[in-house]
């Protein structure tokens, strides 16, 4: 592409994205002058009607008078901290019960009535914190109380780095300053710690989430701030003139941190790299910590005053960019949602800035880290919804895929059954093809006979006798289609009636052998058609024995030969006690060279229907007798057209 063509196109993306910034950071100033307004409307409403503001202040040694509110001259003021000295008028007639209400104070303040203490903050752990706008609320004793003018004194210890500060002061009935404490408590106390609590929960459901998916480190980032967050809002801090702890060090460092790992989390979860310098963002906060661990007070909370608080800042400004180019990128409603969270919370760190540097007159409330904690929560319940939502994906493409699933379900099962019918109409097939073969092989043969012998006019008896052959091979046939599940016995049970009914005519006696109890083996792919084979052999050996060996007894052996059931093997043996005769010559080609064409052409056919059953057939024959054994396939062919 020439240089001419490139120059329009980047021109043209470069109005696109000014068109989408443009009215992204006209929302971003109404949504500063919301945040303002806010907090200067919802300040929480004190009971003016008890205000105490006109105190004599004693500090370093100079006695001066001060209107609350006041900041101190002193950062460190623990041995000899400002003293607040005032008056309220009490009236006997005034039978309610009366209390000094504390909106705000840092860092620590001890009250006391007509020289008598009755309120000392150090003793409240979460009241002492400088990020925090705790208040304190303190009953008089009725018997402290005088008739007229009262005093009422006030120590604040600070200690540092901020000065300290101390809000109007109020004292009166103590149903009139109960709800201004308890609106205030519900804001500044209450609130921070549902939205820890909240905190915690989202973070440990965001490190079950990263551990589930370690391919999305964008959960473990954010749950790993979270926990630094919930330990800022849970971990008390020392109260001089304790010892600090160690842990005051992770106190401090929590909050850079946090930060820090609030700017990766966004570079994650815009899909970007996170650069190699991007670590450095981190060594503020390793710095208060490191120095927390080695050093002493005060010296970890001047650093963090002078690295922690504006890497807080720096780490919001960053926010701030990564949110405003992914809204001009991608322009979707998360990075849009995430951006104005940062620019409210952006908002509150400035308003607390000015309060910290006293450019705000008269006002120390801090609202940044309440408003940070929200942004949290909302930044974890987003993440956590989106989680669930993807779940929800998952389940509908899983029905889905049941659904798809079932269908192809269905699809096989009618598939099957089509094969099924298709597989049960060829067999039909073919067994209505095997019973048509046999019956032209056998019994069409017969019939042709009986129907040549009458119109030959022969006498009776031998049209008789092939009507017989024709009887017995037509209920061979239909013996033959009986199902015997694969036991061969039964088969053989009915052909040992039939053969005894031959023989009887003819004065031969017929032995009947079984050398094994079960006789032969199942087999469960025996098929009709291998039924038949076996049957027209043994039929064609007894007929053999009848009409040329001039026998008077055939023995029928039946055994099983091999040990274990896979290597065993039926053979079934029919002897007789007759004359014998001579076997025919392989490769005779019609057996001519015997004289016996009719018994070699037997014989054949014997072979060949033991060949398509699988069974070997052996022939011995002398003038002793003749034998015909016939050894079964460990398992039958499935097809009739096996060649021997």
């Amino acid at each position: 592409m020439s240089e001419v063509a490139v120059k329009p196109l980047v021109t043209a993306r470069a109005r696109l994205r000014l068109a989408r910034l443009v009215p992204y950071l006209l929302l971003q100033v109404l949504i500063v002058i919301a945040c303002i307004l806010v907090l200067r409307l919802l300040q929480p409403s004190d009971p003016d009607d008890f205000a105490l503001s006109e105190f004599t202040q004693l500090e370093d040694g100079v006695t001066r008078p001060v209107t609350l509110p006041h900041f101190t001259n002193s950062r460190y003021s623990l041995a000899d901290p400002p003293l607040y000295t005032g008056s309220f008028t009490f009236r006997t007639a005034d039978a309610a019960a009366w209390s000094v209400f504390l909106p705000r104070f840092s860092n620590a303040v001890e009250v006391a009535v007509n020289d008598v203490v009755i309120l000392d903050s150090r003793r409240d752990a979460t009241a002492n914190r400088p990020d925090r706008n705790t208040p304190e609320i303190a009953p008089i004793p009725s018997a402290l109380l005088r008739d007229g003018a009262n005093t009422i004194t006030l120590r604040l210890f600070v200690w540092g780095p901020l000065k300290g500060f101390l809000d109007t002061v109020y004292v009166g009935p103590d149903e009139s300053l109960r709800g201004a404490y308890e609106t205030r408590t519900l804001l500044f106390v209450t609130l921070p710690v549902v939205f820890s609590a909240w905190q915690s929960i989202l973070a440990v459901i965001l490190a079950i989430m990263w551990l589930m998916r370690r391919h999305e480190p964008v959960y473990g980032v954010l749950a790993l701030a979270m926990v630094l967050g919930v330990i800022q809002a849970f971990l008390p801090p020392p109260v001089p003139p304790a010892h600090p702890s160690r842990l005051a060090a992770v106190l401090l460092a929590s909050a850079p941190i946090e930060s820090a790992l609030i700017v990766v989390f966004a570079v994650l979860f815009f899909g970007w790299r996170w650069p190699r310098y991007g670590t450095l963002l981190f060594a503020p906060g390793l710095a208060v910590f490191a120095v927390g661990l080695i050093a002493g007070q005060p010296l970890p909370r001047i650093l963090f005053l002078l690295l922690g608080i504006p890497t807080v800042g720096i780490c919001l400004l960053l926010m701030a960019g990564v949110t405003a180019t992914a809204v001009v990128r991608r322009q979707d409603a998360a990075s849009l949602t995430l951006g104005c969270a940062v620019t409210i919370v952006l908002t509150c760190w400035g308003h607390d800035m000015l309060s910290v540097f006293e450019i705000l007159p008269n006002e120390r409330t801090f609202v940044s880290r309440l408003s940070y904690s929200a942004m949290l929560v909302a930044i974890g319940a987003g993440l956590t919804w989106r989680f669930a939502r993807a779940l929800n994906q998952v389940d509908s493409f899983a029905g889905q895929l049941i659904a798809r699933v079932r269908e192809a379900e269905d699809r096989l099962k009618a598939s099957f059954a089509r094969e099924e019918e298709r597989a049960r109409a060829a067999a039909l097939a073919n067994e209505r093809t095997r019973l048509m073969r046999d019956l032209h092989d056998g019994l069409g043969g017969q019939l042709v006979s009986i129907v040549a012998l009458s119109e030959r006019g022969a006498d009776g008896a031998p049209i008789a006798d092939a009507a017989r052959a024709a009887l017995k091979d037509l209920r061979l046939v239909i013996d033959s289609m009986d199902d015997i599940g694969g036991d061969l016995m039964l088969a053989l049970g009915s052909w040992r009636e039939r053969a005894a009914a031959q023989l009887r005519p003819h004065d031969i006696a017929l032995d009947w052998h079984v050398t094994t109890p079960q006789g032969l083996p199942l087999h469960p792919e025996l098929r009709p058609w291998h039924v038949i084979q076996i049957v027209r052999i043994l039929d064609e050996a007894v007929t053999n024995a009848v009409k040329h060996a001039k026998a008077r007894r055939i023995t029928v052996t039946i055994e099983t030969l091999g040990g274990a059931p896979q290597d065993q093997r039926g053979v079934i043996s029919i002897a007789d006690d007759g004359q014998g005769f001579a076997l025919p010559i392989d490769g005779a080609g019609n057996g001519e060279a015997t004289g016996a064409s009719q018994t070699a052409r037997g014989l054949r056919n014997m072979k060949s229907r033991a060949c398509r059953c699988g069974a070997t057939l052996e022939l011995d024959s002398s003038p002793s007798g003749t034998s015909v054994r016939l050894q079964l396939p460990q398992r039958f062919p499935d097809s009739d057209a096996a060649e021997g």
